[in-house]
């Protein structure tokens, strides 16, 4: 069972504000008035923490998977658009997402495209190498957080992992970390050569992380994790003390193998 602050977990009470509200069937919230009400009736809980689980609770949102705790009673939100909410309508509604579909995850990922474009910024698109590579990469590191440091562990949440961790407007961080001081610690992740545009990515996700997630005091510091660095993004991040460049390589070993002796 996962800790908790109150007597009930998020999750829970995620559905007492429901209740509370006798929201009726269409009538659209917002994740700011959530956060609101629990800030009201459960201050402890950081707004970060909400917003996550709000992702949990949404049927139609891919990221949800990302936590293996979800399930069948987690189903009670339907994303209307990012940051809105509205109950789920059994039978009215689409099924709920219950396991990897790669149109769905294609179609969540061009969403969190048009929400960071700015005419600049370097896009993987869905199905491409680069896009695969990268989610391979994810999930290898999320599993192997020792190869970039010791005592680097997954951020958990109650039931919820620090992989495409809800970080507003629809933005996600690749990999939340905690480190064996406490510290959080935020992955960004580039399969291609890494670019000083990527610090502005950065920047924001640790600054959300200071100002809805984190205690008061608790550090942040960031990683970048590419195949190789520009010398644009190391000259951009060489006075940052809270920021650390990793660079990553991949290795295929291919053996001859005999083949089977026919009798003739």
């Amino acid at each position: 069972m996962a800790k908790t602050i109150y007597d009930k977990p998020t999750r829970a009470l995620l559905k007492d504000m429901l209740v509370s509200w006798n929201l009726q069937p269409g009538q659209v919230f917002t994740a700011a008035r959530a956060i609101q009400w629990f800030a009201t009736n459960y201050p402890k809980l950081k707004p970060g923490s909400i917003r996550a689980h709000l992702v949990q609770a949404a049927t139609n949102d891919p990221s949800r998977l990302h936590h293996p705790s979800t399930n069948i009673t987690d189903d009670i939100l339907f994303k209307v658009a990012p940051g809105e909410f509205r109950r789920y309508e059994a039978g009215k509604d689409p099924a709920p997402i219950r396991e990897m579909v790669k149109g769905d995850i294609a179609k969540q990922e061009i969403e969190d495209i048009d929400i960071d474009r700015d005419g600049s910024e370097e896009i993987n698109l869905p199905g491409s190498t680069e896009f695969l590579l990268e989610k391979d990469l994810q999930r290898y590191l999320a599993e192997n957080l020792g190869c970039i440091e010791p005592g680097l562990k997954l951020y958990e949440d109650e039931d919820l992992r620090g992989i495409e961790y809800e970080a507003g407007g629809g933005r996600r961080i690749d990999i939340l970390a905690v480190d064996r001081n406490g510290a959080f610690v935020v992955i960004e992740l580039k399969v291609s050569r890494g670019y000083d545009r990527v610090i502005g990515q950065l920047l924001r996700y640790m600054n959300w992380v200071r100002r809805d997630l984190a205690e008061l005091g608790q550090k942040v510091r960031g990683i970048i994790v590419c195949r190789s660095m520009s010398e644009d993004l190391r000259l951009a991040c060489s006075s940052m003390n809270d920021v650390e460049l990793f660079e990553y390589k991949l290795s295929v070993a291919v053996t001859k193998v005999a083949t089977l002796q026919l009798r003739e």
